[in-house]
């Protein structure tokens, strides 16, 4: 899954399901259920492409034992996201993903708010990643659409950069439909930039049945990485049906229906 100068032509997108919500309801009880890994081969049968989990420094969901099971049972890549600490390196080494996405991360935050700050982290961050790369994994990092970070991370040897949709979800459920375009065409411009770099493209955080086909539509995109809308879905309609009908939204919208 390497990427090549320039390439944007019509290959099937690709989604990656992220389970860790799964693994919040577990925690919620102190339980062993429900199970991430299950919930992980229920997406891979249901046509997910990948699976992320995201380690955090808290372990507010998914747990060391949760990578490890996934890491030894699973079929389609493991996409691991965590934070560039010492800890987490060590975590990745020893296991070694498929993958791997460097993410901000923040103690108190609900969840992931914005982009990794490549661009005045320059060399700590291709420091870090060099030992991943290294080791076969395909690092990717995520952040927000901006081109001093996309340049930045082209120049310190990412493989992949995952833009933060996370804006643009919020201004459509806002009802700010200027904004919410101006920061679309925002994502168009840094795909395009990204791939003229050499950059595998990816996006992510915030995508719902009704803001997908945006994103989907980009050429430059290649997967697409959504976990708590799936998972939250899936309490109505199940996991499979929440898959299936997000898959069949991106394959339109890349087909241009």
């Amino acid at each position: 899954m390497t990427s090549t100068k320039g390439t944007s032509g019509p290959a099937r997108l690709r989604l990656g399901v992220n389970i860790d919500h799964v693994a919040t309801v577990r925690n919620a009880r102190g339980a062993a259920y429900p199970d991430p890994l299950r919930a992980a081969r229920l997406a891979e049968a249901a046509g997910a492409d990948g699976i992320t989990a995201h380690l955090r420094e808290d372990r507010r969901h998914i747990s060391d034992a949760d990578i490890a099971a996934l890491r030894e049972h699973l079929i389609v890549p493991l996409n691991l996201e965590m934070a560039a600490t010492p800890e987490m390196q060590a975590i990745a080494l020893r296991h070694r993903p498929h993958a791997v996405c460097i993410v901000p991360e923040k103690r108190e935050e609900r969840t992931t708010e914005g982009g990794l700050e490549v661009a005045r982290e320059e060399n700590r961050l291709a420091h870090f990643i060099a030992p991943l790369r290294d080791a076969g994994c395909r690092v990717s990092l995520f952040i927000a659409a901006d081109a001093a970070q996309v340049e930045s991370a082209a120049r310190i040897g990412a493989a992949v950069v995952e833009l933060h949709t996370g804006a643009y979800c919020d201004l459509h459920c806002e009802g700010k439909i200027a904004e919410r375009d101006a920061e679309l065409a925002r994502l168009r411009d840094m795909a395009a930039l990204a791939d003229s770099l050499g950059l595998e493209v990816h996006a992510g955080h915030g995508l719902t049945y009704e803001t997908v086909a945006p994103i989907a539509a980009l050429p430059q995109v290649k997967e697409l990485n959504i976990g708590h809308f799936l998972i939250g879905e899936a309490i109505f309609v199940g996991l499979e049906a929440a898959i299936t009908k997000m898959r069949a939204r991106m394959d339109a919208a890349r087909a241009g229906a």
